[in-house]
């Protein structure tokens, strides 16, 4: 798959070093190298997550049954800061394996519970203990983004970052916008200027972040190509014209937006606009960590969504305008190009190595192959990924990665649950699972780092509620 989304068959890749080196028909092979059987299967390019809070992966499954407003109490206000740094890491180590198992190759760590330097290196230590790609998007949600910018320490730490030279570790700054007038954020902003970082933001969530903290950003001239914005699920039109002219991007998590209740998936509006999309899968607290549910759940989301329009106008659909082919594009070279990365996403001369073959000769659904886009997008699951390569690297093979010591894995995992149930109590471990709502208003504002309210949120996604 290359930017005109070719479909070759009977073709072969050939990879030599890191870069995919040819693409075609009977290729001219050096003595010695390595030769994958991927026949009756699928080469893709690697996939890309652009969200996924990495650092909560121990509590998998957890928070099945939570709402979003419940979740905000858990993390917000209760038992984030009962993390510790190598909580931190063991959630780190597990969802990197998780997805490089699944056949995600890239992934934007959403790291927003790092409250201390040490736990900031212990999320980077163990990012870069596991051979796929990563990116750093550092947060603080227990403090101001103001504040935790403006430590020297926290810059330092960064400016490191950005300039070690590691193709595989990229960074961001990754904090909300709430809204305030006063606009306190823009300090924060600046910071990511003067640092040349890319913000990622969580934006058009309900009860969280709406239209005015878009407004703001644009106002100030901090929104950019390279922004990300995450959700834009609840946002108005006007929000919407403002992150195509500035030349944005959101990353869709559908599996979130339908369960936890940020808003409607949206993309039948990023469609609309013509802003590019990536997919994310959010957090393994809810979901699973594959970007196979991501694309097919959106699809089902957006299909949904005009068919049910069309059928309030007494139309019928007769021809779906989401196909199978953008939602696999969205998953590989739409998160590709939200990094800023055109070497990623694609299998095409000159291209990084990261790729996966799709192939299961132990499974019926493996065969008849008829339509590779709708294969991956409606047939395939993590089970069917046969190899997987990162810079060129197999981490994946035959079904299996490669180098991972999962039982120690698994006791690291088991270390920081037994923490964290000791830490919070029994009876509060298990409350936790369906929590109460605390006494304050966390519908208007799930930051505690400040003070301001607004009903804003309430009011939101007025202009295009179907009726």
């Amino acid at each position: 798959m290359d930017d005109a989304h070719s479909v070759l068959t009977g073709a072969d890749v050939l990879v030599v070093g890191d870069r995919v080196a040819a693409v075609g028909s009977a290729l001219d092979v050096p003595a010695g190298t390595l030769e994958v059987d991927a026949s009756g299967g699928v080469v893709m390019p690697g996939m890309v997550d652009t969200h996924r809070h990495m650092w909560q992966t121990a509590m998998r499954g957890y928070g099945a049954d939570w709402s979003l407003t419940q979740y905000f109490v858990w993390y917000y206000l209760e038992h984030d800061r009962a993390f510790r740094p190598e909580d931190v890491r063991t959630g780190n180590l597990l969802s990197a394996w998780d997805a490089l198992e699944a056949g995600v190759t890239t992934t934007v760590d959403w790291s927003h519970g790092l409250q201390s330097l040490e736990h900031a290196e212990a999320a980077v230590d163990a990012l870069r203990a596991v051979p796929g790609r990563w990116v750093l998007a550092y947060g603080n949600i227990q403090a101001a983004p103001w504040e935790w910018t403006a430590d020297p320490a926290v810059r330092a730490f960064l400016t490191r970052l950005r300039d070690a030279g590691d193709d595989r570790l990229g960074v961001q700054l990754a904090f909300d916008v709430t809204g305030d007038p006063a606009f306190p954020e823009r300090a924060a902003f600046e910071v990511a200027r003067e640092l040349g970082l890319p913000v990622t933001t969580h934006a058009g969530v309900w009860g969280a972040t709406g239209d005015d903290g878009i407004r703001l950003m644009h106002e100030h001239g901090f929104m950019r190509p390279d922004t990300v914005y995450v959700h834009a699920a609840t946002l108005s039109t006007d929000s919407y014209h403002r992150i195509a002219a500035t030349g944005g991007s959101v990353s869709v998590s559908t599996e979130s937006e339908q369960s936890a209740g940020q808003g409607y998936p949206p993309t039948w509006q990023l469609r609309r606009h013509g802003i590019p999309v990536s997919l994310s899968m959010d957090t393994s607290v809810w979901w699973s960590s594959d970007l196979f549910s991501a694309m097919r759940t959106t699809l089902g989301a957006d299909r949904s969504r005009e068919h049910l329009e069309a059928h309030q106008r007494g139309d019928t659909v007769t021809h779906v305008h989401l196909r199978a082919e953008h939602v696999v594009d969205w998953a590989t070279r739409g998160g590709a190009r939200a990094l800023g990365r055109d070497d990623l996403g694609l299998v095409a001369p000159g291209a990084k190595a990261d790729l996966v073959l799709v192939k299961n000769d132990r499974s019926p659904v493996s065969f008849p192959l008829l339509n590779p886009y709708g294969h991956v997008a409606f047939q395939a699951q993590r089970g069917d990924v046969h190899t997987v390569l990162v810079d060129g690297r197999v981490v994946k093979h035959h079904g299996a990665l490669v180098g991972v010591d999962l039982a120690a894995l698994r006791a690291q995992a088991e270390a920081t649950v037994e923490h964290l149930r000791a830490t919070i109590g029994e009876d509060d471990w298990a409350r936790g699972m369906d929590p109460d709502l605390p006494g304050t208003e966390v519908l208007d504002n799930p930051y505690q780092y400040t003070d301001y309210r607004s009903a804003s949120t309430h009011a939101a996604g007025s202009d295009r509620v179907l009726g």
